[in-house]
C-alpha cells in the first residue's frame, strides 16, 4: 500500500509541474467555453446539431494543442486529450447511425451500461499509462487475502469483470437463445429459461475466472464458498431463494414472460422474470409492480393465460319488472354480439340473477381476447346497453320504496 501511495503521489508531482498545469488548465477552458455557451443552445435540436457542436470542440482541443506546441511549450497531455475525445466522437458517430435500425431507448441503455463503463477504464488506464507503467502498478501489492498478496490490477478485476459479466451476458444470451429457439423450435417461455440459465453458468465461470487470476488457490475458492453458505444460511437466504424459485418458475412455464396474471383485483402482465423478482405491469394506472419469485409459490395465482388469453367478463344491469324478461334476455344478447371487441364463441350468455326491491338483476356474460382489454369492452358493452334500453323504452328503475300511510285510530277512553 505504501508502494502504491508513493506512486500516487508522483503523478500529483507531475500534474503540478507549470508545463503540464497549462496543458490541462488551456484544455479546460475551452470545455468550459463549450459547456456554458455552446451546448445549451444546441440541445434540444437535434442530435446532429450536437454532435456537430462536440465536433467543434474536437477541433478546438486539437487548435490547442498545435498553439501549445507552436509558442515551444510541451503538448503530450494535449495531444492525448485530442486522441481520448477522438474515440468519444467515434463513439457519438456510431451512437447516431445506430439509431436507423434501434430505437433511441435502446441505444441509450446499451451506452450506459456498457459503453460508457468502457470508455472510463479505457481513460483511467490510458492515463496511468501515461503518467507510469501501467503494467508495473497493477503488480503493486496492495492487500492479503486469504494468504495470498492482491495485486492492484486484482483489486480492478474484483471491481469491474463482476459488473461486465452481468452486463455483457445479458445481450449475449438473447442472441444465444434466438439461434437455439430457430435452431431447435422450442417455445418462448423455454427459450427465456435457456437464457437465464445461460447467463447463471456465464457469471458462475466468470467469478471463477476472476478468483484463479487474481492468485486465489483451490483452497481459498473453497473458503470463499463455504463463507458463501453461510450467508446464504443468515444473511441471504431469501436472494437464493428467489433465485432457485426463478429457475423453477421458468422451466415449469406457470410465470413467463407475456402471462396474465391477477394481482390484488387487477390483470397484469409479466414483462420480466429476472434474478430475484419479476416485473409485471399494471394497465389501469401504468405501474409495474416487482414481486420476488418466491411469492408465487407461497400465494395463489390467478392466471388468464396458462392455456389460452381467453378470458370471460360480464356485465350486470336492472331493469323494471314491467319488462319481459325473455326480451331482456335476447336484448342483452344481441347488445353483446355487436360489440366489435367481444368474441363470438363461444357466444355471449344473458342470465336472469334475481328479484330485488326496486328491479329485476339481469348479467350478461361474454368471451374477451386480451384479458388486459376487460375494462374498457366491460365500459364499451354498458355504455352500448344503456344505449339499447333507451332505444327499446327499458326503464333501469332507481331504487324505490313504497310507504304506506295508515290513518290514524281514535283514542280510546
Amino acid at each position: 500500500m505504501r508502494l502504491f501511495l508513493y506512486e500516487i503521489s508522483g503523478w500529483l508531482g507531475y500534474l503540478a509541474r507549470p508545463q503540464v498545469m497549462l496543458q490541462v488548465l488551456s484544455g479546460a477552458v475551452l470545455y468550459a467555453v463549450y459547456v456554458i455557451w455552446i451546448r445549451p443552445h444546441l440541445l434540444g435540436r437535434g442530435h446532429r446539431l450536437e454532435f456537430l457542436g462536440s465536433l467543434a470542440l474536437l477541433l478546438g482541443l486539437r487548435l490547442n494543442a498545435l498553439v501549445l506546441g507552436w509558442l515551444g511549450f510541451p503538448n503530450g497531455l494535449a495531444h492525448y486529450v485530442v486522441q481520448l475525445f477522438t474515440l468519444w466522437i467515434v463513439l457519438a458517430l456510431v451512437k447516431l447511425v445506430a439509431r436507423r435500425w434501434f430505437t433511441a431507448a435502446s441505444i441509450e441503455r446499451f451506452y450506459r451500461q456498457l459503453v460508457r463503463p468502457l470508455f472510463a477504464l479505457v481513460v483511467v488506464g490510458s492515463l496511468i499509462n501515461q503518467l507510469d507503467s501501467l503494467i508495473d502498478v497493477g503488480r503493486i501489492p496492495l492487500i492479503t487475502l486469504f494468504g495470498e498478496p492482491l495485486t492492484a490490477s486484482g483489486i480492478i478485476l474484483i471491481l469491474t469483470i463482476p459488473y461486465f459479466l452481468v452486463v455483457v451476458s445479458e445481450y449475449a444470451v438473447v442472441g444465444l437463445g434466438d439461434l437455439l429457439q430457430r435452431l431447435l423450435g422450442f417455445s418462448s417461455s423455454t427459450r427465456v429459461a435457456v437464457e437465464l440459465v445461460s447467463r447463471y453458468l456465464v457469471i458462475a465461470l466468470g467469478s471463477l475466472w476472476v478468483l484463479r487470476r487474481i492468485g486465489l488457490n483451490s483452497t481459498a475458492i473453497a473458503a470463499v464458498a463455504g463463507g458463501l453458505s453461510v450467508g446464504l444460511g443468515f444473511g441471504i437466504k431469501e436472494v437464493f431463494s428467489n433465485f432457485v424459485s426463478g429457475l423453477w418458475l421458468l422451466f415449469e412455464g406457470s410465470v413467463r414472460p407475456g402471462e396474465i396474471l391477477f394481482i390484488d383485483g387487477d390483470p397484469c402482465e409479466v414483462r420480466s422474470l429476472g434474478l430475484r423478482a419479476a416485473v409485471l405491469w399494471r394497465d389501469r394506472d401504468n405501474a409495474e409492480l416487482v414481486i420476488p419469485n418466491q411469492d408465487f409459490f407461497t400465494t395463489t395465482t390467478t392466471t388468464y393465460t396458462g392455456s389460452d388469453r381467453m378470458r370471460r367478463s360480464q356485465v350486470e344491469v336492472s331493469a323494471a319488472y314491467r319488462h319481459d324478461p325473455d326480451t331482456v334476455i335476447q336484448l342483452l344478447e344481441a347488445v353483446a354480439r355487436s360489440s366489435p371487441r367481444v368474441l363470438l364463441q363461444p357466444p355471449p350468455k344473458a342470465l336472469l340473477l334475481c328479484y330485488g326491491d326496486s328491479s329485476i338483476n339481469y348479467a350478461v356474460r361474454f368471451w374477451i381476447e386480451n384479458p388486459m382489454n376487460n375494462a374498457s369492452i366491460k365500459s364499451e358493452v354498458s355504455s352500448a346497453i344503456w344505449h339499447r334500453f333507451s332505444e327499446e323504452g327499458i326503464e333501469i328503475p332507481f331504487p324505490q320504496r313504497v310507504v304506506s300511510m295508515q290513518p290514524a285510530k281514535p283514542d280510546e277512553h
